[in-house]
């Protein structure tokens, strides 16, 4: 009989894909993962061996506070004072769920690692390769892009075929302790604090001026890292005109907005695209790919240029932010992605 380790979260979606597998008939093991101080006491490893003992299957703990801190946190923290707007979900998935404990698993003798992602794996010319999932509303193929290929053939995602209305009733149908519990929201270290707060404690406030994409200084900011391309709310301006974050410079300390939703600074009609993982085969010309999560696919003209990629948009998109993930899809297909330049 195959085994397979299940990474239990602690919400329902994992604890679903744990009995899903179970049913099908392979070994199931359980596997919270600790990733920052304090969690290996929450309620999710709690609510996660709730679940095993539901299930009746057997719990372990893998403690990766080390490696999470090295290779997402500081990641983060490092990118967003680069005045980036880093994606921490999709790195962590690399190096923390299918990276560290992935391996960990396999050494402890699991065939497979599975997860709770709303995606899909299909085995197609003779390798496996990730769709999107069949609920769209939660569809996470979009996080998945930086998993190293030669790994999929251990990866299990049982809810990719699944809504999440299905998923619930499952979890009711099997009585599990978490089929009522809320979704999570956000990063796990930062709970329910604002993230610009959070933000704050680890990067130094410094005095700069906001401009207008025609030079006008409208106001002041206390930091350029601390916000995001496309960000309303929070910038202390007033006159009763909408702003929006188009660009920020770091070096010089500076923000520059868009006058309400349409200004042309907000637009992009063309982007590149660096430190690229293919999951698929991937040719010069027309192509769709999402830079930004529930985004829907939109198409895009890609050419590959000495390692990188340039995107060349049908329509000019509004909101890219450098740093984030660019996410290449060829119908349901992903295809791969890489880091916003």
């Amino acid at each position: 009989m195959k085994t397979v380790f299940v990474a239990l979260s602690g919400g329902v979606d994992s604890s679903v894909a744990a009995a899903l597998l179970k049913e099908s008939g392979l070994e199931v093991v359980g596997v919270h993962i600790v990733c920052w101080d304090g969690c290996e006491q929450g309620d999710e490893r709690r609510d996660a061996l709730r679940v095993a003992l539901d299930l009746g299957i057997p719990f372990l703990t893998f403690d990766l506070r080390e490696a999470y801190k090295k290779h997402v946190f500081d990641y983060m923290v490092r990118e967003y004072a680069a005045g980036q707007t880093p994606n921490p979900d999709s790195m962590c998935n690399r190096e923390i769920k299918f990276g560290v404990a992935l391996e960990q698993a396999v050494g402890l003798g699991a065939d497979y690692f599975a997860t709770g992602h709303y995606a899909r794996l299909r085995f197609e010319d003779g390798e496996t390769h990730i769709h999107e999932g069949n609920d769209s509303l939660k569809d996470q193929s979009y996080f998945l892009w930086p998993l190293a290929k030669h790994k999929l053939k251990r990866c299990l995602f049982p809810l990719g075929g699944y809504t999440k209305a299905r998923v619930r009733a499952v979890a009711g149908r099997l009585k599990l302790s978490t089929a009522e519990k809320k979704d999570s929201q956000g990063l796990c270290f930062i709970g329910k604090v604002d993230f610009g707060y959070f933000l704050r404690g680890y990067l130094p406030g410094r005095e700069g001026v906001i401009v207008t994409s025609q030079g006008e200084i409208v106001g002041k900011h206390d930091g350029a890292w601390f916000y995001t391309i496309g960000q309303r709310h929070g910038l202390g301006i007033g006159g009763g005109i909408p702003y929006y974050v188009a660009e920020k410079d770091t070096r010089t300390n500076t923000l520059v907005v868009g006058i309400g939703p349409e200004d042309p600074i907000l637009y992009k009609k063309e982007i590149f695209v660096n430190d690229l993982n293919w999951l698929a085969d991937v040719d010069d010309g027309p192509c769709e790919l999402r830079i930004r999560y529930r985004q829907s696919r939109v198409p895009a003209l890609v050419t590959k240029e000495n390692g990188r990629v340039r995107v060349r948009f049908q329509v000019p998109q509004r909101g890219v932010a450098p740093g984030q993930s660019a996410v290449f899809y060829l119908g349901t297909k992903l295809l791969g992605g890489g880091i916003i330049a």
